[in-house]
């Protein structure tokens, strides 16, 4: 729960696209808000796209503001934050749970060892 904080605390760059809404993108289900903790991870990141050549507009913003704000504002699917995509370990999974994002739009996990879940970040 540490790391969730620090991210809460944390200035982060959140890229848009050309209609001013967050770049999201979506995987097995999911939607997942992109965030970086600098413009070198979102460069690193562009470049495993293959888009290092265009320009990539993003904001400025805390990280509590995109769990917060951010999150909820994706209608329709579940939705996440990757922060630092592309990075391995030095990446981070907020997923949409109790804990991380507000209750209200927060999925529930599968309860495997008969205790209450735990929102846990994860490794990207």
């Amino acid at each position: 729960m540490a790391r969730i904080g620090e991210f809460r605390r944390r200035r982060v760059l959140v890229p848009y696209g050309e209609n001013g809404a967050a770049l999201t993108v979506e995987i097995h289900g999911a939607r997942w808000l992109l965030a970086f903790t600098g413009e070198a991870a979102l460069a690193r990141y562009a470049r495993a796209r293959g888009e290092s050549d265009r320009p990539w507009r993003y904001r400025a913003v805390w990280g509590a503001a995109v769990l917060d704000a951010g999150v909820p504002a994706e209608a329709g699917l579940p939705c996440g934050v990757l922060v630092d995509a592309g990075d391995g370990e030095r990446g981070l999974v907020l997923p949409p749970v109790v804990g991380i994002v507000p209750e209200a739009i927060a999925v529930e996990l599968p309860d495997t060892d008969g205790g209450a879940p735990e929102a846990e970040p994860e490794h990207v």
